[in-house]
């Protein structure tokens, strides 16, 4: 009995002795595991984080802009003043205490600051619209400090993308993700040049997908498309442009924008995801502009009050159709008002951002079955897209606008005697053009257009071909003001829809 009692006491001990030994191992387990997690079904290490961000570095570019800066005349009443518009990326607003000064010839100077991401060996770099915007002249430099001059293939001021060029080959490029496959709480990196610093990698998780962040900035969303990948890696100016990566090292989405109530990072940052990348990309390189589809229709997302002001049954999420266009694709299909759509091509879209994340990766032609609900029975049809002008036809970049006349840089002569540093000259007009029919009159001097000061007839060129890529037909015109000879001010509006 005795001999009995000691083995249990030596059992019990050493019961203890491994409890206590098991309760004290934790802070030496994790030391030994190098901080490892478990996602998405594997085994996360730090050695996927340093691994992602040494493959990717050298695949993000800085990209400066450049361009002429003129002094300004403030001794005439009739000149038009602009202060540039400034994007949160894109630097610092210029002062506006500015002393008069004497003309001066244009000097040419940095005015922005962003990232880019490498798609292909020879060359091609997509980045935001907003960082090469209005640039007369672009700069990219390799993460190996190698410089290169840049063109613009292409861009689309709907979903903030650009394509640009430079002359290299055998360059480091980022493979392409697949941001559908992107789950919330997945680890990411942002890799960028904030603040100029090159080559910097912040890390985070994916707080949520399809974001439209429109409703809380109060702005609303540019071209109408904003379905965001929100992260909380730390995002701020330069890193506009740059990569978000998955720990496989994959593209998932272009960085592009921030929330925040101080001007700097807060925890919330945006990227476009791959799915619009791609599609955009694949486009512009194609076609030179971008082939976007549209449904045709008016909608709103599904709320409480909806539902019990229009009775809807069998379904309390997705997107009410509210009015179906004429000649719209939407119409052709058999959709109707009161129809709520539920999933596009497989898709789902409860929200107005997953709608847009889903018509942006389609073209005019495309075929889409749509799953809907009508007197709460569910339904669906095939549609077949179309473009703003109501068929598939190719939508090219440089089309006939029918402006109806000609365009000249200002000769010296006359600037000078209206006191003004340049401006766009407008003659021969066709009564039966878009000026004619606004009423513009021959001699007309452009100062700016859309709050945009230009000199060259080159600038008017190209903010007629951003709205005419735009998906919003209401937002294409072109608001004029300037100067006739005689020192008269004249403001016009200019349509680019029918």
């Amino acid at each position: 009995m005795k001999k009995k009692l000691i083995i249990t006491s030596l059992v019990a001990a050493a019961a203890a002795f491994w409890a206590f030994t098991w309760a004290n191992e934790p802070a030496r387990s994790d030391s030994e595991e190098s901080s490892d997690t478990r996602m998405s079904g594997r085994l996360i290490s730090q050695d996927d984080f340093t691994r992602t961000a040494e493959n990717t570095v050298n695949g993000v570019v800085s990209v400066k802009s450049f361009a002429s800066l003129r002094s300004r005349e403030y001794n005439n009443p009739n000149e038009y003043y602009y202060d540039p518009f400034f994007d949160f990326f894109f630097g610092s607003p210029r002062g506006r205490n500015t002393p008069k000064a004497q003309p001066q010839q244009p000097s040419q100077q940095q005015t922005g600051l962003g990232s880019g991401v490498i798609i292909s060996r020879d060359g091609y770099i997509v980045t935001n619209n907003h960082v090469i915007a209005d640039a007369e002249r672009l700069e990219v430099t390799l993460n190996d400090n190698r410089n290169f001059p840049a063109t613009i293939v292409g861009f689309d001021p709907a979903t903030d993308l650009a394509l640009i060029k430079i002359d290299a080959t055998d360059l480091h490029v980022i493979p392409m993700g697949d941001s559908e496959k992107l789950r919330v709480g997945e680890w990411v990196l942002a890799v960028g040049n904030p603040f100029g610093f090159t080559s910097t990698v912040t890390s985070g998780i994916v707080s949520a997908k399809a974001r439209n962040i429109s409703s809380m900035t109060g702005e609303p969303a540019q071209g109408g498309i904003q379905s965001y990948i929100q992260t909380d890696a730390a995002v701020n100016r330069g890193n506009s442009g740059g990569a978000l990566v998955n720990l496989d090292g994959e593209l998932v989405g272009i960085n592009t924008a921030i929330y925040s109530q101080t001007g700097a990072y807060a925890g919330c940052s945006f990227a476009i995801p791959t799915t619009i990348v791609q599609k955009v990309v694949a486009d512009i390189k194609t076609y030179g502009t971008v082939q976007r589809a549209v449904l045709g229709i008016r909608f709103g997302e599904i709320t409480p009050d909806i539902v019990a002001k229009y009775n809807i049954k069998g379904v309390v999420r997705g997107i009410y159709v509210s009015e179906v266009e004429e000649r719209s694709a939407a119409r052709q299909a058999g959709l109707q008002q009161g129809d709520v759509i539920v999933s596009i091509a497989g898709r789902p879209t409860y929200t107005t951002a997953q709608l847009q994340e889903v018509i942006a990766g389609l073209s005019p032609g495309d075929n889409a079955e749509v799953i809907f609900y009508r007197d709460g029975k569910k339904m669906s049809t095939t549609v077949t897209m179309r473009n703003n002008r109501g068929d598939v036809s190719i939508t090219r970049p440089d089309g006939d606008l029918g402006l109806g006349a000609s365009f000249a840089a200002l000769d010296e002569s006359t600037a000078r005697n209206l006191e003004i540093r340049g401006g766009v000259a407008v003659s021969d007009i066709d009564p039966d053009g878009r000026f004619g029919r606004a009423g513009v009159r021959e001699s007309f001097i452009i100062l700016a257009v859309n709050g945009s000061r230009i000199t060259e007839p080159e600038q008017l060129k190209s903010i007629c071909k951003q709205l005419a890529n735009s998906a919003a037909p209401q937002d294409r015109v072109l608001f004029l003001s300037g100067l006739y000879p005689s020192g008269k001010a004249a403001y016009y509006a200019v349509p680019l829809s029918d």
